[in-house]
C-alpha cells in the first residue's frame, strides 16, 4: 500500500486538515482492539471521502463494508439534514462499536446499519444513491457493481477501494488468487463500462471513482 515514500506520505497528513476528536478516539481503539486494523480507511483517505461527500450534497449514501465506521461518519459528515447513509457488514460482532461511535459523532439518526450478506441485502434496499462507497470482500466487487449501477442517480458516484491491491493488479496472477483476479476484474469492467466514466485515483490502495452518466 506504500506507493509513494513515507516522507511524502507524513507531509501529505501534516498539511490535510486533522481528524475529528471522534475519529481519533475510533482510529486508536480499532488499533488497539481490532482485528485487522490496516483496513481502516485513515485520516487522508477519510477527508478524501467527507470532501467528495460535502461537494456532491449526497442525500442517499450506501456502504458496502462498514468495519469499525471510520469511513461511514467521514461520508456521513457531508449529509444535508435530510441526508440518509446506509452501511452494510457481514461481521455483527462490530455492530455495538459502530453504533457507539456513531452515536458519538452525532450521526445516529442518519446512519442505518444492515448485517448480513450485500449481495443479498442490496436487492432488497429501495433507494435511488447518490454516492456508494464499496470497501468489503474483494471477490464480490464486480457483483456489487452490477447490483448497484441501476440504483445510483445520474451523475451519481461508485467509489471502489483497494482496487490496486498493493500493486498486485499488474504483476502476473495467481490463479489461486481470486481476490486480485476479482480486482483486475472490477477495473476492467468499469473502465469498458458506457454507462459511467471513471478516474482510478492512487490513493492509498487505489480508489477507483466512476460517475454514472
Amino acid at each position: 500500500m506504500e506507493f509513494i515514500s513515507k516522507e511524502l506520505d507524513t507531509y501529505c497528513n501534516e498539511h490535510t486538515s486533522e481528524e475529528c476528536e471522534v475519529l481519533k478516539e475510533l482510529n486508536h481503539e480499532t488499533h488497539t482492539s481490532v482485528l485487522n486494523p490496516r483496513m481502516i480507511s485513515g485520516n487522508l483517505q477519510g477527508q478524501f471521502l467527507t470532501m467528495i461527500s460535502k461537494m456532491m450534497q449526497a442525500k442517499c449514501i450506501l456502504e458496502i463494508g462498514t468495519y469499525t465506521g471510520y469511513s461511514a461518519i467521514c461520508l456521513a459528515k457531508g449529509l444535508p439534514a435530510d441526508g440518509v447513509l446506509h452501511t452494510i457488514d457481514v461481521n455483527e460482532e462490530l455492530e455495538d462499536m459502530n453504533t457507539r461511535y456513531f452515536e458519538k459523532a452525532d450521526f445516529e439518526h442518519q446512519i442505518v446499519q444492515h448485517i448480513g450478506d450485500a449481495s443479498k441485502i442490496i436487492p432488497n434496499l429501495d433507494l435511488k444513491i447518490d454516492l456508494a462507497f464499496i470497501d468489503a470482500d474483494k471477490k464480490n466487487y464486480p457483483l456489487y457493481f452490477d447490483l448497484l449501477i441501476d440504483k445510483i442517480n445520474p451523475g451519481g458516484w461508485i467509489i471502489a477501494d483497494n482496487v490496486l491491491w498493493s500493486g498486485k493488479v499488474i504483476e502476473k496472477l495467481d490463479p489461486l488468487d481470486k481476490a486480485t483476479i476479482a480486482l483486475v476484474e472490477y477495473n476492467n469492467k468499469i473502465h469498458q463500462d458506457s454507462r459511467v466514466e471513471n478516474l482510478l485515483l492512487p490513493l492509498r490502495d487505489g480508489l477507483m471513482i466512476c460517475r454514472k452518466k
